[in-house]
């Protein structure tokens, strides 16, 4: 952790002369796009599966007409079918779950007061006035300004982007949802068909989950909503330029 604070500190020092009180905050950004640099190869692989999967749709059709309403062996097969074209149903769930690490890093970091034994200096660090260690929660109970004063505005300005973001997915989610296929950005499972366990639960919920980043945004330290909001803009753009 006290490695992890040094980077931080460290990058907001280099920022400085650019951003002033708010390079930490800066600083924090740039080691979101460091880490989503890192996962797009990822990403791109979980795009190519996606065409890969879409790809497979017809003869995912015969297996359905094959075994009629055995859904056991249609299962069973469609599963064999994506293995023998080494296509995983689950390949775009990769590039979310490797970038928990670093958010959850950024959440104990931004949660202690002490790191290695000694003052956690980041706390001191704000965004336009907003603590980078402070909750949106938080400010419910605070009768000096609250929700409307300074702080309240920097987190309405991440409220409203997520809400822009969020609508932005869930819109492109619903228009390039394609029958059949497993998880990825805007993919739904053909009615009975379920290409792995627990796939069609997920594929539900996956155009939603950009919605549940409000909720996100309000109870995790600014830090580490300044990550999620990074990451999902980020997303968005991918997604965008990947899929289209």
């Amino acid at each position: 952790m006290s490695v992890f604070a040094g980077l931080v500190a460290h990058l907001a020092d280099l920022l400085q002369p650019l951003f002033h009180a708010s390079a930490a905050a800066a600083a924090i950004v740039l080691f979101t796009a460091l880490v989503r640099l890192l996962v797009h190869p990822l990403s791109r692989a979980a795009a190519r599966g996606q065409r890969a999967r879409a790809a497979l749709q017809p003869r995912v059709a015969e297996l359905r007409r094959k075994h009629g309403k055995d859904q056991q062996a249609l299962q069973k097969a469609v599963l064999e079918l994506h293995a023998e074209e080494k296509v995983s149903p689950l390949s775009g769930c990769l590039p979310g779950l490797l970038q928990l690490p670093a958010f959850f890093l950024l959440y104990h970091l931004f949660s202690n007061r002490t790191i290695g034994g000694g003052d956690n200096g980041l706390l001191a660090h704000d965004l336009l006035g907003a603590p980078l260690g402070g909750r949106w929660v938080d400010l419910l109970g605070d009768a000096g300004g609250g929700v409307f004063g300074g702080a309240g505005l920097v987190y309405a300005v991440l409220f409203v982007l997520v809400a822009v973001v969020a609508t932005f997915n869930f819109l492109r989610a619903k228009r390039t949802a394609v029958p059949g296929v497993g998880v990825g950005a805007g993919e739904q499972p053909a009615p009975g068909v379920e290409a792995a366990p627990g796939v069609a639960a997920v594929t539900k919920v996956v155009p939603y989950l950009s919605f549940f980043t409000l909720f996100t945004v309000a109870v995790v330290p600014l830090a580490a909503a300044l990550y999620v909001v990074t990451s999902t803009a980020w997303s968005a753009v991918e997604r965008a330029v990947l899929y289209r």
